[in-house]
């Protein structure tokens, strides 16, 4: 096996998954990037199930796609009913596209319980709808639930296959709908449905087998690996894993998986390298936080934290990550922290174009571990990492110092809870000292900052707080506990964060709101950290 079709169902089976919500435009905007990434078929939905599918199918023919061919999803025709008066068939006709899979029962649990029809009349159902819409335009044929199937009654469900193949089904796709099967079990069905049909092979069609995995047991990406070596070309799955239940097979694993771990070409090379770029993109559009963790897209994906692997991929970065980041569109991350060793500290120092040698990258180091100790967290503030090794340099000049601050809450009648913080900096050779009211302590206190900044440093105007954490790290102190605030930054064009940490909230929160305004004037900022 050399090349293997990818099929993308992120806009029908990922929009199944809990927290996952597509709008028309948003299904319409992964589609095009799909076709962009090279993704040959992107099944757009159900037509039968709701107005919004029907509706992208029709605003879908006219996307100027480059080569990706759009799959409308459905199923085989009800018990009893002609094609062509069932309605869920006609809607398939209506939405026009050149593939349309179809969907039908493989285990026969499923004929007799939930069709509750019988094992003959199913066959009638598969072998009807395949023919039928396969007059006009390609058909898939899944076969749901297979290796559940086969596993009870493997005559049962290879006679499903065989009617979808006999009728003229281009693709048969071997569902493991369940997620429970294990490799080995798949290797070996896959393998022996192979070779039934290859017997029954007639009329010139080619016999061609895909895969259609969940990740119910975790092994939706093995699964399909080892189906693509027992015989399968094409490959079902989701942007990022997305799906029902604990999500399908993840296309951001399996296809680099392929193609840099098993030599099966899906994407060309140039593709592959913005695997990361869409990825994400699929999540900002789905509303949902990107997984750092995820395999080869992730942010941490290729993150290091312990200082001896800091060490050596300073020497090779092959020594500790399996493949180069910039294959997948990645890019190595090296995290500070307590854990730390000299090396992480060199490589921040390097990646921010500081003097690496200096014999003081060792305090900062010393200075960070010391921090650490008293509650503070740099691996998710990389920004005051950086002030760190930017106040190394002997020719920095810290654009200002706080003089003193205070911030006052108060009740008062008729008007309520509000808080008011007066700020005093020094900038250059003046102080600056302002007022500000705000609807908490935090927001008094940046705007009582800006206020001091902005005459002098106009570009703050762009830059503003988009997330604040708070995390209570001695709760047996109760009250008197220490606080860690993060806070974290944009402008227009990055993103940065910076942590506080002190018995005192609103101490904590100063630290981390100076160090964001502080980096923020920072140049270049053109990199979120």
């Amino acid at each position: 096996m050399t090349q293997v079709e990818i099929y993308d169902t992120t806009l029908r089976d990922g929009a199944q998954g809990e927290g996952v919500s597509f709008s028309l435009e948003d299904k319409l905007k992964i589609a095009a990037r799909l076709d962009e990434l090279g993704i040959p078929y992107i099944e757009g939905g159900w037509p039968g199930s709701n107005i919004k599918d029907a509706e992208f199918f029709r605003r879908a023919r006219s996307l100027p796609l480059k080569q990706a061919r759009i799959a409308a999803f459905g199923s085989t025709r009800r018990a009893h009913t002609p094609c062509e008066s069932d309605p869920q068939i006609l809607l398939l006709v209506e939405a026009a596209t050149p593939i349309v899979t179809l969907v039908g029962k493989t285990w026969d649990l499923h004929v007799r319980r939930v069709l509750e029809t019988t094992p003959e009349e199913n066959l009638a159902m598969i072998s009807d709808s395949v023919r039928y819409l396969g007059a006009s335009r390609q058909v898939f044929y899944d076969a749901e639930h297979y290796f559940d199937g086969f596993k009870t009654n493997p005559e049962y469900a290879l006679a499903t296959v065989r009617a979808a193949y006999e009728a003229g089904a281009s693709y048969i796709i071997l569902c493991d709908t369940n997620g429970g099967a294990l490799p080995w079990e798949v290797a070996d069905i896959v393998r022996e449905t192979r070779h039934f049909l290859e017997e029954e092979q007639h009329g010139g069609v080619t016999l061609r087998l895909g895969i259609h995995t969940h990740d119910d047991a975790g092994l939706a990406v093995a699964n399909a690996l080892a189906a693509v070596r027992a015989g399968c070309t094409q490959v079902q799955g989701t942007m990022n894993g997305y799906g029902e239940r604990v999500g399908n097979c993840n296309l951001c694993t399996v296809i680099p998986d392929l193609q840099l771990k098993m030599g099966v070409t899906s994407l060309s090379d140039e593709s592959l390298r913005r695997l990361t770029e869409v990825s994400r993109f699929v999540s900002e559009t789905a509303n949902l936080a990107p997984d750092p963790h995820r395999p080869f897209v992730g942010a941490s994906a290729f993150a290091h934290k312990g200082g001896i692997h800091v060490a050596a991929i300073l020497k090779a970065e092959e020594s500790y990550q399996h493949i180069d980041p910039a294959l997948v569109g990645n890019e190595t991350r090296v995290l500070v922290s307590e854990l730390s060793g000299r090396g992480n500290l060199v490589f921040k120092a390097q990646e921010y174009g500081l003097d690496s040698s200096r014999s003081d990258v060792q305090r900062v180091l010393a200075q960070i571990k010391e921090l650490e100790s008293r509650g503070f967290y740099f691996e998710g503030a990389e920004a005051s990492v950086a002030l760190m090794l930017h106040r190394l340099r002997k020719d920095y000049r810290a654009p200002f110092e706080l003089v003193d601050f205070m911030v006052v809450v108060e009740h008062r009648q008729g008007r309520g809870l509000f808080a008011e913080a007066t700020v005093k900096v020094k900038i250059g050779d003046e102080i600056a000292h302002t007022v500000a009211e705000g609807n908490g302590p935090v927001n008094a206190l940046d705007r009582a900052l800006r206020k001091a900044l902005l005459p002098h440093y106009p570009r703050l105007a762009d830059v503003q707080l988009a997330d604040y954490k708070v995390r209570i790290l001695d709760g047996d102190a109760a009250t008197g506990a220490t606080t860690r605030v993060t806070i974290d930054t944009r402008n227009s064009h990055a993103s940065w964060s910076t942590v506080g940490s002190s018995t005192n909230i609103i101490e904590s929160s100063w630290q981390a709101l100076a160090d964001s305004m502080e980096y923020a004037l920072l140049e270049p900022t053109s990199e979120s950290v």
